[in-house]
């Protein structure tokens, strides 16, 4: 591959997903280095006045200021963008800043925005107390009830945000329903992909606007650093998101966008093991006094659509044990699994949301989403499945489950 093959389009849109995954966005240095170089510069210089007075008009390529634009950066936003089969990419610092960006960027005083109902608390927390703080009226839907999102458009509804699988409740969007319905009513779709990364699934194929990531998931897949990304068409991300990045300063730090990039490479590998893991270690627990939830089962109510849009239904399933104190206790009674919040890593991790990912929502919100108070969520990991079918039947068995 030459130096500055992997960022050029017209050949690496022909690359099928591994090989992009892998070579998509790299840009070599004059050294011609084999792994990606990182970039750990706040700045840039110039070798004249005009050249930095061309760049910063927009009239010239070329780096700035690292707010804008970093190599190792760029790298990271390509292979995204390739990946997710969309015209840009910005990464972020964080998953949230990612979802805060990707809202507060198209939004105004007056608008309105329909989100799910079940998503990560901190997600809610955007619906619920920070958009209605600058005048955005927001609205909650069943996200499985395909007519409740119809039934919530109003005259100045501008967004649609929702996460599919949802976290923690593992509910299931019908993208294409949803994505076709705002697309006819000039709306645009945001989703949350971070359970499934476009390795499992891919929403602008089903007709999202855009798209953003907690890449710190499985992106990294290994728990190391904080990142995110937002996708969308290049106009979208020129002219609507990258004004309030580069005045906000959202931004991923060269070092994580770096480690993100490294992470990517192993993704659809990761991705599909720790799919199949979560199948297996469902399926060998469902028969137990538990009400499951995983969209890899068929006893999923939306199992059918699950597979339809999703080539794997991703590493995270939930479970409800009826109460507290039995989550606490099978949790207490691991040996194997880590007691952890995240998501997407290749160690097996489990919650329980209720206390920890939504303990900042009232009792009452839990309850309308579904996070109750037996509620548990486990990411498989890479883990021999059979070694992590022992732990939880064990741990199962001395909570009396």
């Amino acid at each position: 591959m030459k130096k500055t093959t992997g960022t050029d389009r017209t050949i690496t849109q022909t690359w099928r997903p591994a090989t992009q995954a892998v070579r998509g966005g790299t840009w070599r240095s004059e050294h011609g280095e084999t792994s990606e170089a990182l970039f750990l510069t706040s700045g840039y210089t110039y070798d004249d006045a005009q050249t930095v007075a061309d760049r910063f008009a927009g009239e010239a390529e070329g780096m700035t200021y690292s707010r804008l634009q970093n190599p190792t950066v760029a790298m990271l936003e390509e292979r995204i963008a390739l990946l997710e089969g969309a015209e840009a990419c910005r990464a972020q610092a964080s998953g949230m800043a990612a979802m805060t960006t990707a809202l507060l960027c198209q939004l105004s005083a007056g608008d309105h925005v329909v989100g799910a109902r079940a998503a990560f608390g901190s997600c809610r927390w955007l619906l619920d107390s920070l958009l209605p703080r600058f005048g955005i009226e927001t609205s909650v839907v069943d996200s499985a009830d395909n007519g409740a999102w119809e039934e919530a458009i109003r005259p100045n509804t501008k967004v649609f945000f929702f996460e599919t699988p949802a976290n923690p409740t593992l509910d299931v969007v019908d993208m294409d329903f949803v994505c076709g319905l705002a697309k006819s009513r000039d709306i645009v779709t945001v989703v949350d992909n971070a359970f499934a990364t476009s390795a499992l699934q891919k929403p602008m194929d089903f007709g999202a606007d855009v798209v953003a990531y907690s890449a710190t998931k499985l992106m990294d897949g290994q728990g190391r650093v904080l990142a995110g990304a937002v996708c969308g068409s290049k106009e979208w991300i020129d002219e609507v998101l990258l004004p309030f990045q580069r005045n906000t300063g959202p931004n991923i730090a060269p070092f994580n966008a770096w480690v993100v990039l490294k992470g990517l490479e192993t993704l659809s590998l990761r991705a599909e093991r720790q799919s199949a893991n979560a199948v297996a270690l469902g399926e060998a627990i469902e028969g137990r006094r538990l009400e499951m939830r995983h969209p890899g089962l068929p006893s999923h109510p939306r199992h059918d659509l699950a597979k339809r849009q999703m080539t794997a239904t991703g590493p995270v399933f939930a479970f409800d044990v009826g109460s507290r104190e039995t989550a606490f206790a099978v949790l207490d009674a691991l040996e194997l699994i880590d007691l952890s919040n995240n998501i997407g890593d290749s160690r097996s991790l489990m919650c329980h949301p209720a206390s920890t990912t939504h303990a900042g929502m009232t009792a009452e919100a839990r309850a309308e989403m579904g996070v109750s108070e037996g509620l548990l969520r486990i990411n498989v990991g890479l883990e021999d499945v059979a070694d992590l079918i022992e732990d939880l039947d064990r741990a199962l068995d001395k909570a009396g489950l």
